[in-house]
């Protein structure tokens, strides 16, 4: 979720079910360093908890210094040892860290033994027992909060490699502490299957999050409605991209942030209408210097262009459960 769970965005996943939310990952060194980079990219307010604030860290010291900046501002201060992309690699953080496990242990007590509360995201190892190792490992250096993404390093691919569940409620079953399962999660079911398969005490969503926001509020975008079943046996309110999205602009003239995250989401989440009117992507992408009028007036456009327009579609009997 680098640059994708930024403080509107977050209040938008809020409004439509999310308990608890996630900062992007942002880098401690670079945090600790530079102000700018601090006041842009780590931004919050008092309706904005839970809170995880996640960094990426290879010094146990320059983290330090980066959660006691935030720690009045959160709930959790998470370090990031999940991320498996090629500038994890190259910055040594994330999910390459798996491979210094006394530097891992070292990060987490340096947190839990100046107070601060520490929560951490991981990825499985191929073989359970390590992963498992690592889970009690993470417990006995003070985690509070253990998030597991259900699949390797190596398998960065969310649609070709399903992630494992057997393996997170191994990790639920192994430790005391509170385990989040991350991975399969396209809709609300989906939600409540992990919760009976893993016995977690909570659900993440990323990718599927970025093209719907109101997934905890049980709306499945076309892909995932009533799967055998016709649609309109199964539909209770609409909601569409469109409308999303304004609602998230309104969040960002209200709470700024970077043009970049913003331009994320929109094309995130209006990705179907772009496949239908790709000449208002192509617009958008010529666009240099983004403002909220030109946004707005984007969307009214592909109102006016009609075409196939993506709902998400409200599954009362599993919203409701």
């Amino acid at each position: 979720m680098v640059d994708n769970s930024e403080l509107p965005f977050r209040m938008l996943c809020r409004k439509y079910g999310a308990d608890a939310a996630y900062t992007p990952m942002l880098h401690s060194r670079i945090f600790t360093e530079n102000e700018k980079y601090r006041s842009q990219e780590f931004t919050t307010c008092k309706e904005d908890r839970p809170l995880f604030v996640q960094f990426c860290a290879n010094d146990p010291d320059t983290l330090l210094e980066a959660a006691g900046t935030v720690q009045p501002h959160c709930d959790y201060v998470d370090i990031n040892f999940g991320c498996p992309q090629r500038i994890a690699r190259r910055g040594y953080y994330g999910a390459f860290l798996m491979d210094n496990l006394p530097l891992v242990k070292s990060l987490v007590e340096k947190l839990a033994q100046n107070h601060i509360r520490v929560s951490c995201k991981i990825r499985i190892f191929p073989k359970l027992e390590d992963t498992i190792s690592y889970a009690k490992m993470l417990e006995e250096a003070g985690c509070w909060v253990l998030a597991v993404h259900g699949r390797t390093r190596d398998e960065k691919d969310g649609k070709k490699f399903r992630a494992d569940w057997k393996a997170i409620k191994a990790v639920r079953e192994a430790v005391r502490i509170p385990v989040l399962a991350n991975g399969n999660i396209r809709h609300m079911e989906d939600v409540h299957d992990c919760l009976e398969e893993t016995g977690v005490e909570g659900v993440l969503s990323a990718e599927t999050l970025l093209e719907n926001p109101a997934v905890f509020a049980g709306y499945r975008t076309p892909e995932w409605v009533c799967a055998g079943e016709e649609e309109e046996k199964c539909r209770d309110g609409l909601l569409d991209q469109a409308d999303l999205v304004v609602e998230y602009l309104k969040l960002c003239e209200e709470y700024p942030v970077p043009w970049r995250m913003i331009r994320s989401h929109v094309h995130k989440m209006l990705g179907e209408w772009f496949r239908v009117h790709p000449h208002v992507r192509e617009d958008l992408n010529s666009q240099s210097k983004l403002t909220f009028e030109f946004l707005y007036d984007m969307v009214d456009r592909l109102k006016k262009l009609g075409g196939r327009i993506p709902l998400y579609v409200k599954d009362t009997d599993v919203a409701k459960s």
